[in-house]
């Protein structure tokens, strides 16, 4: 089946709430639409897959060296290894896709502070 990005973002508005548009093996392929900061999280077995659609995107690491902010621009892919903590966060918003593990909690492992504005979810399937 063929799943068009653009039309599977414009079924919804939430924001920080990942539709899956594919699977391939055991992995997810999400979209979802992206503004303000998201909370700082890991995961502790996998990592994570960012590919910036349109818009910008920052993710801030917290890595053995320090503290340091990834900037995406439109096309940008960007991957966050296992166990790092790391907080996305937009601005302007963005819209993105992110494939990681089938089941992987959007907040990460352990994850404690999750602020109103966002859930905790492993995606939704996108019905295109």
């Amino acid at each position: 089946m063929t799943v068009n990005l653009d039309e599977a973002l414009n079924s919804f508005d939430e924001l920080w709430s990942p539709r899956i548009v594919a699977r391939i093996n055991d992995y997810d392929v999400r979209v979802t639409k992206v503004r303000g900061e998201y909370v700082w999280h890991k995961h502790d077995t996998t990592d994570e897959l960012f590919l910036l659609l349109d818009g910008e995107l920052d993710i801030a690491l917290r890595e053995e060296a320090g503290e340091r902010v990834v900037r995406m621009r439109k096309g940008d892919v960007f991957v966050i290894p296992k166990g790092v903590v790391h907080r996305p966060s937009s601005e302007p918003g963005a819209s993105i896709v992110v494939i990681e593990p089938e089941g992987n909690p959007t907040t990460g492992d352990g994850t404690t502070g999750i602020p109103d504005h966002l859930t905790t979810t492993t995606g939704q399937s996108y019905q295109g």
